[in-house]
């Protein structure tokens, strides 16, 4: 049987014991929630897949667009009038190339854009050839519809056709003595094709081949006068 004294020692020793136990739990810190990371990328991509694609998806349709309306040429104005000339060779045919030779002219245009693919077009020319001491003058105005067949960039190739009015003159030999023939206004068809280069949207440049096919004028004291004559140009037109 222990002896009072060493029940009192070990009593000291067991309430010293718990009270040291007690003071530390109270000075350790809160504990801190864990936070929760995707541990792997599939966990990831299944959590918020809607947010990945919009950060990877949105970068390359903006690309692809910008891209887009950079290469995309400018659509063509409607209701737009535009005036033009054209220089090139003009080819006297039939009998017209009896009493002249072939030169350079010069040819004034009006155009006004109907729609997309149709434009209204009038052509207004005059010029004079000689051969010798015989002399030819065609002159003309006459309107045409101009269709384009496609656009391609700001390249488009086209074909035209329609009527207008003529008033060819001839100065030639007549039972060997020179005499002009009676000066007639006449009707007659033109067509022909050809293509524009779009460089921006005031100016366009482009080549046109258009046959011109005047009636024959009937002469009282000398031969009719029929003929046909073919204008091969080089184009230059302002828009506005």
């Amino acid at each position: 049987m222990r002896n009072p004294i060493q029940l009192k020692v070990a009593a000291s020793v067991a309430t010293f014991l718990f009270s040291a136990s007690l003071l530390a739990q109270t000075q350790q810190k809160p504990f801190a929630p864990k936070i929760q990371t995707p541990s792997t990328k599939e966990e990831l991509v299944t959590k918020e897949p809607a947010k990945v694609e919009a950060e990877v998806k949105t970068p390359a349709k903006e690309a692809k667009a910008e891209t887009e309306s950079s290469s995309a040429p400018a659509p063509r104005r409607l209701q737009l009038h535009t005036f033009g000339v054209g220089l090139g060779e003009t080819f006297l045919m039939g009998n017209y190339a009896k009493h002249g030779e072939d030169k350079i002219t010069m040819d004034i245009f009006y155009a006004y854009a109907a729609s997309y693919s149709f434009d209204v077009l009038v052509n207004a020319h005059w010029s004079t050839h000689e051969d010798k001491r015989e002399r030819m003058r065609v002159a003309g105005l006459n309107a045409a519809i101009k269709s384009r067949l496609f656009e391609f960039d700001n390249f488009s190739p086209f074909v035209m056709g329609g009527l207008g009015f003529y008033v060819p003159r001839a100065k030639r030999y007549v039972g060997g003595d020179l005499k002009k023939s009676e000066q007639k206004v006449t009707f007659g068809p033109n067509f022909g094709g050809g293509a524009d280069l779009r460089l921006n949207d005031q100016w366009t440049i482009g080549a046109l081949g258009q046959l011109h096919w005047p009636f024959s004028i009937k002469q009282d004291d000398q031969s009719d006068l029929k003929g046909y004559y073919f204008k091969l140009l080089l184009t230059l037109a302002y828009s506005i």
